[in-house]
């Protein structure tokens, strides 16, 4: 929820500043009110092929945090060992 807070509230400001010009009256003029709707769907149309994209590329990304997980663990299934850290012995 919070994050669609933000895209909204970041779209409505983007939308305002480009596309209302003069606020010298309570209501908007027609030419603002379809810059706002032409610039609101132009956001909404960019988000939904960016979450598109997204939803395409999780599945591939927990599959290698999955398959990295499994490499970090053990025969056993406990953790791998730590190498030692590179330095001078005895430190």
């Amino acid at each position: 929820l919070r994050d669609f807070l933000l895209v909204y509230n970041r779209m409505t400001e983007l939308c305002f500043r480009h596309c209302v010009c003069n606020l010298n009256y309570r209501l908007l003029t027609g030419r603002e009110e379809s810059c706002l709707d032409s610039c609101a769907a132009r956001l909404v149309r960019a988000n939904h092929r960016l979450m598109g994209a997204y939803v395409g590329l999780v599945p591939a990304l927990l599959q290698r945090r999955a398959a990295e997980h499994g490499a970090a663990a053990g025969p056993s299934g406990l953790p791998a060992s730590p190498e030692p850290a590179p330095g001078p012995a005895g430190s």
